[in-house]
């Protein structure tokens, strides 16, 4: 399984036009359920279904040149991030003035969790795992793949070539730089 898609990424990286159709389709269970997982952590009622927001992510990722991805794990957390994007944004467009977005309507919802985020903090969160990257790419990569697209430490840890214990450490300084930065982000900090 792990050489069909090693294949598979070496055909995308060398251009092969059919390469991206096929692995899209070979993982397209696992991204849906990151892009389900993405549109729950979203925390607010958004109009995009789980199956548009993968296909909008496919469209965005087999727009863009010179993408390489050495194994699924990269392929996946590169994925979440780009849907983590489209939430975003489809948030940001939602709340444009020109879109009435200076009226904000109020239901009672029934079935939305108690920790609701709302746009500003997903651009906020978005904004330190982009500023986390450009520090220590693997810490980003170890929270897209922990909290973004479910994997367990153990699974980190097997698609890192590292300890479940170096995963955790790594995860907890994610968090640590992530808490920090979100904090001095906050009014009066």
């Amino acid at each position: 399984m792990d050489t069909d898609l090693s294949v598979l990424f070496d055909a995308l990286e060398q251009g092969g036009g059919a390469a991206d159709e096929a692995l899209f389709a070979r993982l397209y269970s696992e991204l849906h359920r990151v892009a389900r997982r993405e549109l729950a952590r979203s925390g607010f009622p958004i109009s995009l279904g789980a199956t548009t927001l993968l296909h909008e992510a496919y469209l965005d990722m087999s727009a863009r040149e010179g993408a390489s991805f050495p194994d699924r794990a990269r392929f996946l957390a590169y994925a979440a991030r780009v849907m983590r994007g489209l939430i975003i944004d489809h948030a940001r467009t939602r709340r444009a003035i020109k879109r009435g977005g200076a009226f904000e309507l109020t239901t009672l919802p029934t079935d939305v969790g108690d920790n609701v985020a709302d746009a500003r903090e997903l651009e906020q969160i978005g904004e330190a795992l982009d500023q986390l990257a450009k520090v220590d790419r693997s810490l980003a990569e170890i929270v897209d793949l922990k909290f973004f697209c479910g994997f367990s430490f153990a699974e980190v840890a097997a698609l890192h070539g590292v300890t479940e214990r170096t995963v955790q450490r790594r995860w907890e300084r994610a968090r640590i730089y992530l808490h920090r930065t979100l904090r001095a982000d906050l009014p009066g900090s």
